[in-house]
């Protein structure tokens, strides 16, 4: 073996700094009214930002555990192996509810959906002491007294509905949140990145029905235009959009949403969750945090912050700390217009202590407490309450 240094990524150094207790608020630096968060150099952050953070229930409606997937198997395998050290990572994140669901299809959909909630029913079970599934509006009143971490489960696609009653089947399985389509066509509607988008098929106006009934959340991020649109018109329950961006001001990129998409979220009393993936946020560089914070901004003035959420579409270290041939793999699996750049991510929405520095942004856009709060979860955790009570 050769005889070199090793070098310690981003995801090593916070998980080592949590298993000796540093990842934790440290004591208030000499300009007033600031702390730094987690042992590290940089940056700190205001203790209006860090009460936010700690008082909120904060809801991230789009992210998943890992993005390095053979650890994800191996925590739903053998739920002992995920650390308490990693465990910490989670907890200091100041994240309390995680949707951590993924684009499934293809011919084996069904088998796929199967295995992937059995996995994390397990995963779940066997880290009880950790975790906790969020099936009820009930449960939302003690994730944070239980200092669990909690999962809604979800699909980002709904192929695995092959007749309205598998929306029975796989609510009775604890899923709670389904996209319609991902990116593609299928016998529901049409994906964001399909060529034409006829809207929603009578079988998916079914599942609508279906999904209204027994109160899974409809959630259109991957839509194209047209099955969006229709999505709100077919449900009688507002419809999500866990995790998307502003369309103006992206340069058209067809995976945000159109200004009249975003309307029809106020329409639906609902909530859009805003992502820092960075091509969804601005089609050239610099694209900064900054940026993010202009999609916030577009759609608190059309339809107001009450319909604001995040759903940030990524896991707490991002895209580009991906070990480089799964990064490698998961670019490949997209098609050209998705405009993928050198990074994918927004430094500053990149981390673990990512919500904090999302709260000091919207601080700094003059945003009230109030509803900075409901942005970081209270929103979302409204209008869940309407689509989950019969």
């Amino acid at each position: 073996m050769a005889d070199q240094t090793p070098s310690i990524s981003r995801r090593t150094l916070l998980v080592q700094a949590a298993a000796v207790g540093i990842a934790t608020v440290a004591a208030p630096m000499i300009n007033l009214g600031r702390y730094q968060l987690f042992g590290q150099p940089a940056p700190q952050y205001s203790a209006r930002a860090i009460s936010l953070v700690q008082r909120s229930l904060v809801i991230d409606m789009l992210s998943v555990f890992t993005l390095n997937f053979p650890d994800q198997a191996k925590w739903e395998a053998n739920p002992e192996t995920f650390t308490e050290a990693e465990f910490k990572v989670f907890l200091d994140s100041g994240i309390n509810v995680f949707h951590p669901a993924v684009g499934l299809g293809g011919a084996n959909a069904y088998e796929q959906a199967l295995e992937f909630f059995s996995r994390w029913n397990a995963f779940i079970a066997g880290s009880d002491e950790r975790l906790m599934r969020i099936d009820s509006v009930q449960d939302f009143t003690r994730v944070k007294a239980s200092k669990k971490i909690a999962v809604i489960l979800g699909l980002q696609n709904a192929q695995h509905f092959r007749r309205p009653d598998d929306v029975n089947f796989f609510y009775n399985l604890g899923q709670r949140v389904s996209q319609l389509t991902y990116n593609s066509r299928n016998l529901i509607g049409n994906g964001a990145t399909e060529r034409r988008d006829e809207g929603i098929s009578d079988f998916g106006a079914a599942i609508i029905d279906r999904m209204n009934k027994v109160g899974m959340a409809i959630d259109v991020s991957h839509c194209g235009d047209r099955t969006t649109l229709d999505a709100f018109e077919l449900s009688k329950k507002p419809v999500l959009i866990t995790h998307s961006n502003c369309r103006v001001l992206a340069n058209g990129h067809p995976r945000d949403k159109t200004d009249e998409a975003i309307l029809a979220v106020k329409k639906s009393g609902s909530v859009i969750g805003i992502t820092g993936v960075r091509m969804f946020v601005r089609d050239r560089e610099p694209t900064t945090i900054e940026h993010a914070l202009d999609h916030f901004d577009h759609v608190s003035k059309l339809i107001g912050p009450e319909h604001l959420g995040v759903g940030s579409d990524i896991d707490l270290y991002g895209y580009d700390a991906m070990p480089a041939e799964l990064n490698k793999q998961l670019r490949a699996g997209y098609k050209g217009s998705y405009g993928f750049r050198e990074k994918i991510d927004i430094e500053g929405l990149n981390h673990p202590r990512r919500m904090f520095d999302l709260a000091e942004g919207l601080i700094r856009r003059k945003y009230s407490d109030a509803n900075i709060e409901g942005i970081l979860g209270g929103n979302f955790r409204r209008v869940l309450t309407q689509i989950w009570t019969a």
